[in-house]
């Protein structure tokens, strides 16, 4: 690889989110957020075995880079 060369690498963007979460949360508020908990660490662990990286988690969503 020269010094001028562009280092390239091809990703894919993972942006999800739990449908009804608003709806959950005003029926189920310690169930949701434990799930969501519980969902979000699965999550986490199978993008870093994929050498993938999450690098945003507002709230009930997750955005990763893999």
């Amino acid at each position: 690889m020269t010094e001028n060369s562009v280092k390239r690498k091809l990703t894919a963007i993972l942006c999800a989110d739990v449908k009804g979460y608003s709806r959950m949360m005003g029926e189920n508020e310690d169930g949701t957020y434990h799930t969501l908990t519980a969902n979000l660490k699965s999550i986490r662990s199978i993008i870093s075995e994929h050498k993938g990286r999450v690098f945003s988690s507002p709230g009930d969503a997750v955005m990763a880079q893999l």
